[in-house]
């Protein structure tokens, strides 16, 4: 059974590197562009931090997208994990920023049309709604950031060259907390459907620690994105790290932080369960992609500035990106899951 259940989770392997491929850029794309940090500095803190976000933090996130598909059949998830992938790789392929979390839900509600299954729309919803308040919320506090920062630079009598070194820390700092809010979000994304059919054990490391069936398989999902980050993630960075707008090291921290902050956000139980105690509108604990969340703080930033800079052209491709993105990723699902029942004679769903 682990053999096959194996050979199954290598398409949300092959997902999980197409995120790291895709989404280092989101992490440490701006710093690189900067020339503030080397790539392969940022490759090496990105993929230990993710690890750890994923293992440590990650089922919060993915209990919310099994309620929107409950995949039950071991091939299923197999396909939904794989057009979801390829979907993600095309677009890296050309270039283009895509959000990992929109494939994935694509590909589930491709299955859940497939197979029959009412889509839970609530939960639905409740995701398409982080599509939008996400790229906001990032801009937002990239706003409220860079005025502040702004403000203190024209007071303070720090030296350039003191500013530069502060950035520079700032920026890796910022980085491995960005990287961990990353695994513990999305990681969902990579290996979620697959949490409910996982047949591995809990691996003891002495008496120091132990991690259950379910982090074993986030820590798979997790090592599948650090290889993606440093196979083929550079010609991402360099797109959002110089194209999109030309960034001084002082925004490029800032647009880090503020990815930071809305991947926090979405992803921390402990501030769900205090909002919620306090009688407060909580955030919900769903994928959201980090993709949006850094274009968002650059294009807010560069709205604030009278929008000099902006490569507006690769904004719009960008967003194109997003919408079709999803659709690709449902449709794929579907023509192949019908591929893989009537050719392969494999179990897709159970009704």
């Amino acid at each position: 059974m682990e053999l096959t259940y194996l050979f199954f989770l290598s398409s949300g392997l092959f997902l999980g590197w197409s995120l790291g491929a895709n989404d280092a850029s989101n992490i440490f794309g701006t710093a690189v562009g900067s020339k503030m940090v080397k790539f392969s500095t940022s490759a090496i803190i990105a993929s230990i931090f993710i690890v750890l976000g994923a293992v440590i933090s990650g089922e919060g996130a993915s209990e919310t997208l099994g309620d929107l598909g409950a995949v039950n059949a071991l091939a299923g998830s197999f396909m939904v994990a794989l057009s979801a992938a390829f979907s993600v790789y095309w677009m890296s392929r050309i270039g283009l920023k895509v959000s990992t979390s929109q494939a994935i839900v694509g590909s589930i509600i491709g299955w859940n049309l497939y197979a029959g299954k009412q889509t839970d729309w609530t939960t639905m919803l409740e995701i398409v709604g982080t599509w939008t308040t996400c790229p906001l919320i990032a801009g937002m506090v990239a706003i409220f950031i860079y005025l502040i920062v702004k403000k203190l630079i024209k007071t303070s009598k720090i030296h350039l060259l003191m500013q530069d070194q502060i950035t520079r820390i700032g920026l890796i700092a910022t980085g491995a907390l960005c990287a961990y809010a990353l695994g513990a979000n999305n990681i969902a994304n990579v290996v979620g459907v697959f949490v409910k059919s996982c047949p591995f054990k809990s691996l003891n490391f002495g008496n120091v620690f132990t991690l259950s069936p379910v982090q074993v398989l986030f820590l798979l999902g997790a090592i599948a994105i650090s290889v993606g980050i440093f196979t083929y993630s550079k010609r991402v960075i360099m797109t959002v790290g110089n194209n999109l707008m030309k960034m001084s090291p002082m925004v490029a921290w800032i647009v880090v932080v503020a990815q930071a902050v809305v991947l926090l956000l979405f992803s921390s139980q402990t501030l769900h369960d205090w909002l919620i105690s306090v009688h407060l509108p909580a955030f919900p604990l769903v994928p959201v992609s980090s993709t949006q969340a850094v274009i968002g703080a650059i294009v807010g930033i560069g709205l604030i500035k009278g929008g000099r800079g902006m490569n507006w052209s690769i904004v719009g491709k960008i967003v194109a990106g997003w919408v079709t993105t999803p659709l690709m990723a449902l449709i794929i699902c579907f023509i192949s899951l019908f591929f893989l029942e009537n050719v392969f004679n494999q179990v897709v769903y159970i009704p």
